[in-house]
């Protein structure tokens, strides 16, 4: 009985013994997989996961893994081929509208100079206003198409963030005082000095400030912190929390947008993104805050 006992023993120890491998066989292999899954998704490659264990049930998952990355490929190269085309038809587009609009300008030009009936100075007025709008439209697009294509790596430089906000602001005030908007400027005292892309982080002051223009019910506050946070706040009622969070989407629009193509906000996320800052919008009590953080 003893021996018995005894070879029970023995049998359960080589049991337990070889469960543990199998397990830490296993847990082996659930690493491979997760570091390697992590580095398919980093990076461009077509090379499927392997591992070391040949556990039938582990090397299942793995072929279910590889087959799902390389779908994720397909739909990956799919969206690059897409967006490459909807960039190059935007820049052959806005060209090919630019041009003839530049030339109906030229001629609406001279016809101002033509002797006209009041009627016809009005319906003059009108035509030049809305060539102006498409135009300005045009020149949006040809500016996106630029901006996202563009594959040149940034130029950081010192930059006074401090004096280049007050430089834009100052840049735009004729356009802000014209629309009624007189904005308060509260901007820290303490010297703030980033490595950045200097042109890029004005350009999105710039679209910023635009898009203020374009919507704000009359007011602007603009406030930077000791720590690079910069808001640009306004009143906007009329905005919801679902349009606020998709107001950097491209092409998108609020519903009472006038002569937009809804990509001021887009262009200047992908600004920032190159100038190493973060942006984002918060609305609160009816007003909306564009935060821009260097």
């Amino acid at each position: 009985m003893v021996w018995q006992a005894v070879a029970i023993i023995i049998a359960l120890i080589v049991i337990i013994a070889l469960l543990c491998l199998k397990i830490m066989l296993l847990k082996r292999s659930a690493k491979e997989i997760g570091r390697q899954y992590k580095e398919k998704l980093g990076n461009d490659t077509n090379v499927p996961i392997g591992i070391s264990s040949a556990d039938k049930d582990m090397q299942d998952l793995t072929r279910n893994i590889n087959e799902q990355l390389r779908e994720t490929r397909r739909q990956q190269v799919r969206f690059e081929q897409g967006d490459n085309e909807l960039k190059t038809a935007i820049t052959n587009i806005s060209h090919d509208i630019r041009t003839p609009l530049t030339a109906i300008n030229g001629y609406l030009k001279l016809l101002e100079k033509e002797q006209k009936s009041q009627e016809a100075e009005e319906y003059l007025r009108i035509i030049t206003e809305r060539t102006e709008a498409m135009k300005a439209l045009a020149d949006e697009l040809f500016e996106y198409s630029v901006i996202v294509s563009k594959k040149e790596d940034s130029k950081p430089e010192e930059v006074h963030i401090n004096r280049l906000l007050e430089e834009s602001i100052t840049a735009m005030y004729g356009a802000l005082t014209e629309k009624g908007i007189t904005p308060e400027i509260d901007i820290t005292d303490q010297k703030i000095v980033r490595i950045t892309d200097k042109e890029a982080l004005a350009r999105v002051f710039s679209n910023i400030l635009s898009n203020v223009i374009k919507y704000s019910e009359g007011d602007l506050s603009v406030k930077m912190d000791s720590d690079g946070l910069i808001g640009f706040s306004n009143l906007a009622p009329a905005l919801t929390e679902t349009e606020v969070e998709r107001l950097f989407d491209r092409f998108y629009t609020v519903t009472d947008a006038r002569a937009s193509t809804g990509l001021g906000l887009s262009i200047a996320k992908t600004l920032a993104t190159r100038a190493g800052a973060d942006i984002s919008a918060e609305f609160k009590g009816g007003r909306l805050t564009i935060w821009v953080k260097v």
